[in-house]
């Protein structure tokens, strides 16, 4: 059987799970991840050298990074993936967008509203973290004004669930946000989605 290790409340756990639930697999997970549980531990080392969650292990394969984990649960099962190939190079492209634009300027807003981090309370720091995502959720924004379905076309794909959750956090920051209609209409779409909905739900940004 397929076991997860990582908590609910990272974000990168909940991705793997999202697919999981989509792909109708079944899995165990284990709580992995400060501060339920210290992943800096030889025996999640031996797993994961970085000490981090999450981790994908089937029986004797192990795979860290929950990109890759995406991509390879997507081949495996033949779904999540589109089949036209221009359609899946711009579902990896924006997987990939999620990870490396759109995530990092939110780090020092995320800490200082929402998860109230000590240290975090630099109002000007605050502000230049929530404007520098605004940058990326526009361009986003624009991406999907042109689409009526999906991130990379008519199919849904983990890209999808990548940039779901992305927004979810940004829904849930509490501070004033620019109004973004076809992010907002999106992101209506992927909770309309049992397995969406129970990943982006209340207290999980």
């Amino acid at each position: 059987m397929l076991k997860v290790l990582g908590r609910v409340t990272s974000i990168n756990v909940r991705k793997v799970l999202w697919a999981l639930d989509e792909l109708a697999l079944v899995y165990d997970r284990e709580d992995w991840g400060l501060p339920l549980r210290d992943p800096k531990v030889p025996e999640f080392l031996a797993l994961n050298p970085n000490g981090q969650v999450p981790v994908l292990v089937d029986d004797e394969f192990v795979l860290w990074e929950s990109n890759a984990i995406l991509i390879h649960l997507a081949e495996q099962e033949g779904r999540l993936l589109p089949d036209q190939l221009g359609e899946r190079a711009l579902a990896l492209q924006w997987l990939i967008w999620q990870a490396t634009e759109l995530n990092p300027p939110w780090g020092y807003a995320l800490n200082a509203l929402i998860r109230k981090t000590p240290g975090y309370d630099d109002p000007a720091r605050i502000a230049n973290s929530m404007a520098r995502w605004g940058a990326k959720m526009d361009i986003l924004e624009a991406q999907l004004a042109r689409r009526d379905s999906f991130v990379a076309g008519d199919s849904f794909s983990i890209a999808d669930i990548a940039l779901g959750l992305s927004i979810h956090r940004w829904m849930m920051i509490p501070t004033e946000k620019k109004a973004l209609p076809a992010i907002g209409a999106y992101y209506q779409r992927l909770l309309e989605r049992p397995a969406g909905l129970a990943w982006m739900g209340p207290g999980t940004p």
